[in-house]
């Protein structure tokens, strides 16, 4: 119930004008409030609980009024009537059965647990070979760069005695028909001479083909053919003499002239690569 009355028992200005303040919202939200008081205020107002009280009197408003509403708050917010699920089907005996022992299923348990693990174990070994392989793949040269680090030469353009030039790689190369006379010649070189021990059988694939690359190991420099003291390659940056099989006879280079890897696919062909 609600009390807006004083203690006099009559109704202050104040109160009434507390009781016409709240009086609609309450109806509002709670049907059916009723409030103590005059006749004018309980049709408004419908079983309510609410008390009033004079605190005390202020030197410029007058008397202070405390209203104070209590009202029941329960609401209900589960429903109680749904069933909970049984998972008893997927525990094992000895956690329903607490007289069982944990030993009598350990096997199966063990089982299973090295099962998972080596399914495991494989399924991320296949993952990271699969990666790996990927990125190793695509650090590897792509199909249009591969096919310009082979090239393939018609021998039969190339007179014997002669040494034409070919770019390869942006590399010079040096591709030079033999004469019988300087097979033999470089056939016959003491290698225990040569300061880059190598035998002229060790350098070509068919004795009358010498293929090397025309970068001179010095420095760098690209060497003339058929020039020199020993009737190979000579570099005019710092007087490097080769033979006819590239190999490094006087002078400051160290090492012989690079011999690439190449393969004939038949007799009047050769591919470098």
């Amino acid at each position: 119930m609600m009390s807006l009355t004083s203690r006099s028992g009559a109704f202050s200005p104040y109160m009434r004008a507390t009781a016409f303040a709240v009086a609609g919202p309450l109806k509002a939200l709670v049907p059916g409030v009723v409030v103590k008081g005059e006749k004018h205020l309980m049709d408004p107002i419908k079983q309510f609980l609410c008390r009033e009280s004079l605190n005390g009197q202020c030197p410029r408003t007058g008397p202070a009024v405390t209203v104070a509403i209590n009202a029941c708050a329960g609401v209900r917010y589960a429903h109680t009537d749904i069933k909970v699920p049984d998972f008893s089907d997927y525990r094992r005996s000895e956690v329903l059965d607490p007289n069982k022992s944990s030993q009598e299923s350990s096997e199966a348990r063990r089982a299973f647990s090295y099962l998972l693990t080596g399914a495991t174990t494989v399924v991320a070994v296949y993952s990271a070979k699969t990666v790996v392989t990927q990125f190793v793949s695509s650090m590897s040269a792509s199909a249009d760069v591969l096919a310009l680090s082979k090239i393939e030469i018609k021998l039969g353009d190339i007179p014997e005695g002669k040494n034409m030039t070919f770019k390869w790689r942006g590399k010079p190369l040096f591709v030079r028909h033999r004469t019988d006379k300087e097979i033999a010649a470089e056939a016959a070189v003491n290698i225990v001479e040569l300061r880059d021990p190598q035998h002229d059988a060790d350098r070509v694939i068919n004795p009358s083909w010498v293929i090397v690359l025309g970068v001179c190991t010095h420095l760098g420099c690209v060497p003339i053919a058929n020039a020199g003291d020993f009737g190979g390659y000579y570099c005019p940056c710092h007087g490097s003499h080769y033979d006819a099989s590239g190999r490094i006879r006087k002078g400051p280079a160290p090492l012989n002239l690079e011999v690439p890897y190449y393969e004939f696919p038949d007799d009047d062909t050769v591919i470098v690569g």
